[in-house]
């Protein structure tokens, strides 16, 4: 009993020599490996730094002290 598949051969084929002719790493083949692969750990980085900051600044200057 033969499952049938999930793409057609013919697509999957296309899908293969694109993916293989390109000369970039393998991460950031596809359209919107950008957004997961550079954006996203930008963004993370950007706001763990904004936070560190404020924590320093208030830590110095005696802000948000619990009494």
């Amino acid at each position: 009993m033969a499952e049938t598949p999930f793409r057609p051969r013919e697509k999957l084929f296309e899908h293969q020599k694109y993916f293989q002719s390109i000369h970039k790493h393998t991460y950031v083949k596809g359209p919107f490996d950008k957004v997961t692969s550079v954006a996203i750990p930008v963004m993370l980085a950007a706001s763990s730094i904004y936070l560190i900051g404020r924590g320093i600044y208030n830590m110095s200057h005696g802000i948000g002290k619990k009494e």
